[in-house]
């Protein structure tokens, strides 16, 4: 199958989200539409989804959604107790991340793959600042597939909750100040019954000794 290459004319329009303590950016149109669907579809198909389990209270506890690790060999990365070893860079995602890289500005060398069956899957609250991703990580949010509500809470002022619809094809950046001040989820909509893919390109910084 044809993937479209990251030099190809389209240009993606930005929108800078205005949000206390942090930069946000949304690419609503970063893919159109048949490049999005081939891209939901191929990573559909060939993702080798697994559901891991975290430990609570001593007790294993499914994630509610699917996910993969791929990155470069010293990416490895890891959350809650979970340690994630990448796979090595397909010729889908690399596509994806050149794409990303040029129209963000920044560099990558990992993604977490989260695949969303339908809207009882989700993801809790939480920030992206382990270890691994450095003192203030720029992460960049692809989403495809059905479009699901995107949270965002401050950590410590009593400030209204963000909140955005990320659409098929869209790309947020979060960028720096955000894991910091922020927590972010994906809830449950149990109405949603169509499935959702979302890939957070990242940096995983070398740990020093």
């Amino acid at each position: 199958m044809h993937l479209p290459f990251f030099n190809d004319p389209f240009q993606p329009t930005s929108e800078i989200i205005s949000i206390e303590d942090g930069q946000l950016t949304l690419f609503a149109d970063f893919l159109p539409q048949t490049e999005a669907d081939i891209f939901l579809d191929i990573l559909q198909r060939e993702t080798p989804w697994q559901q891991d389990a975290l430990n609570f209270g001593g007790r294993q506890v499914l994630i509610p959604r699917l996910q993969a690790w791929y990155g470069d060999k010293h990416s490895h990365y890891g959350y809650s107790g979970l340690a994630l070893t990448p796979l090595p860079w397909t010729d889908t995602l690399m596509t994806l991340k050149q794409r990303i890289e040029v129209s963000s500005g920044q560099v990558f060398n990992s993604v977490l793959l989260n695949f969303y069956r339908d809207g009882k899957d989700s993801v809790s609250w939480h920030s992206d600042d382990e270890a691994e991703l450095g003192l203030d990580p720029v992460i960049a949010s692809l989403s495809l597939g059905t479009s699901r509500r995107f949270e965002l809470r401050h950590r410590t002022k009593t400030i209204p909750k963000a909140i955005c619809e990320l659409e098929h094809g869209s790309l947020l950046i979060m960028g720096k100040g955000l894991q910091k001040h922020w927590q972010h989820q994906i809830p449950k909509q149990p109405a949603i019954q169509a499935p959702r893919i979302n890939l957070t390109f990242r940096l995983i910084q070398p740990l020093q000794a």
